[in-house]
């Protein structure tokens, strides 16, 4: 992912954050401010048929040296390619970019009306390690939340 990219980024995001079920985000940033929060490593991108499908990121969840090697992800699918193999294809490459910068643990905070979110990150070999009860609210009604994480083999072990 370039600042090229953003347009098609932000387009994405934007049908994620329509579905309502994808992020509790309701505005999206501009590139500057998007960039400084996610990690320089694992930014990924998906193509099909000349146009981008999906893309992928890291977010640090912390800033103190301890957790340098902890990240959030961020998986986004566009409309058209749900359902196809876009997401997996996407998770997979940012378990193998983040392992090569150095990560050994990615964390994942699911909408828990997100069950495909869900079943895409256990194939992916992350697994549940709790709920989070009316942690956010979306159009006024209190959201949970389902964290999941995936610990590297080869990367801090």
């Amino acid at each position: 992912m370039t600042p090229d990219d953003w347009p098609e980024v932000r387009r994405i995001y934007a049908e994620g954050i329509a579905t309502g079920a994808a992020t509790f985000d309701s505005e999206i940033p501009e590139w500057d401010e998007w960039s400084a929060k996610h990690l320089a490593a694992a930014r990924i991108v998906a193509e099909r048929g000349g146009g981008m499908v999906g893309w992928a990121a890291l977010m640090p969840v912390s800033s103190r040296v301890c957790y340098r090697g902890v990240a959030e992800v961020s998986v986004y699918v566009g409309d058209g390619a749900r359902g196809t193999g876009v997401g997996r294809a996407l998770l997979t490459a940012l378990i193998d970019e983040s392992e090569r910068a150095g990560i050994w643990t990615l964390f994942s905070s699911i909408q828990s009306d997100n069950p495909v979110s869900v079943a895409l990150h256990e194939k992916c070999g992350f697994r549940m390690i709790g709920r989070r009860e009316r942690l956010a609210q979306r159009d006024g009604v209190w959201q949970d939340t389902f964290n999941m994480e995936r610990r590297s083999r080869i990367v801090g072990v």
